[in-house]
């Protein structure tokens, strides 16, 4: 499949052009920016053309379009991609609020076209090697759950980290997919969420270069503790936080009526992946046997769905009502309500353990 990328920045750079440079069912054709001068430089790194926005849209050469910019443009963006009659794939979120995603659901049932969304760890070696050890009832019937994010922000390392603490943003939104979109391919669907949330200072001053010293507003809750009830029974505990300087406490953690499974960073592609039984108590490391994979993963796996007129496990749908989790999980926390959920999604199945799509470099 034939690639162009929208957003030209650290996360192309670093991520999707190795990414796609490593599944022999992408190519990278063009990429674009309104930053022409971000363009050019990527384009030369990747040995392909640059291009405006407008241009890339109109190329006939594109298959799909990678959409790499900031999370408000990303609703936008997608909606003119699926226009131009092209495939889309976009960074996590969706969209800043499930509302705005909304008419690009309704956009997308029109066509033919796919609409993929990260993130992607997902089908990572290590949510597959727990998606396996659930479907085979290692632990048996899942009961509950833990998860977990917590730092002290972005403003001492990103070079612009303004929109993490406006709207679209937090660490919720910025965070939170990587955590609710394995909970959702382990346990299905989300049925209801309570919550609450605070911010912990108004105004945060930047330490990273090149805006050092500088101040920034915050228009977004920066600690949410939620407890979120899932269509097959299990309920867990929520936690994403920009307020915490450190913590000992478990990234992810799955627990049933068998046994439990420590899970890994869900921001990742690979393990360790521990479990515990009644029968054997001692926490044991369990193999990978997927690829590991890397970013492009997702891109890689929806372009083999096309070819084969199958499913995408990245589908828009897991993706609109991961936002609407998060939109909940904000909603909740200002309201003291128990939110009903509206949006449900299919369980994505396991990725098979081989995949004739794979590079040598994925992982």
């Amino acid at each position: 499949m034939r690639i162009g990328i929208i957003g030209c920045g650290d996360i192309a750079r670093k991520a999707y052009v190795p990414g796609i440079a490593a599944y022999h069912n992408l190519q990278l054709t063009a990429v674009a920016d309104q930053d022409h001068e971000r363009a050019s430089s990527l384009a030369c790194e990747a040995h392909v053309p640059a291009c405006t926005v407008d241009e890339l849209l109109r190329r006939d050469d594109i298959d799909a379009v990678v959409n790499l910019t900031t999370p408000a443009a990303h609703a936008s963006v997608n909606r003119d991609i699926l226009a131009s009659g092209k495939h889309a794939y976009a960074e996590k979120p969706l969209a800043i609020s499930a509302p705005e995603a909304a008419p690009l659901i309704t956009q997308l049932r029109k066509s033919s076209l796919r609409l993929g969304c990260a993130p992607d760890t997902a089908l990572g070696a290590g949510i597959q090697c727990c998606r396996q050890l659930l479907d085979s009832g290692a632990i048996g019937e899942p009961l509950s759950f833990t998860a977990c994010m917590a730092g002290p922000g972005h403003e001492s390392w990103h070079p612009a980290p303004h929109f993490y603490y406006q709207r679209g943003g937090g660490p919720l939104y910025d965070m939170g997919p990587y955590y609710l979109t394995a909970l959702v391919h382990l346990l299905g669907p989300a049925e209801s969420v309570c919550a609450m949330g605070k911010r912990s200072w108004d105004e945060r001053t930047i330490t990273s270069q090149p805006l050092a010293g500088s101040t920034m507003q915050v228009d977004i809750d920066t600690h949410l503790n939620a407890c979120l009830r899932f269509q097959c029974g299990a309920i867990g505990s929520v936690i994403m936080s920009f307020d915490t300087w450190r913590h000992h406490l478990p990234r992810l953690e799955m627990h049933g009526r068998e046994g439990s499974l420590a899970l890994p960073d869900p921001n990742t592609f690979a393990g360790p992946v521990l479990l515990n039984t009644r029968s054997n108590p001692q926490w044991e490391e369990q193999e990978l046997r997927h690829p590991i994979g890397r970013r492009g993963l997702g891109l890689a796996e929806m372009a083999d769905a096309i070819a084969n007129d199958r499913p995408h496990r990245t589908h828009c749908d897991i993706a609109y009502h991961v936002q609407e989790i998060m939109d909940a999980i904000h909603h909740a926390a200002s309201s003291s309500e128990t939110i009903t959920l509206m949006t449900s999604c299919q369980r994505p199945e396991p990725l098979p353990e081989v995949l004739s799509w794979r590079g040598d470099a994925d992982d």
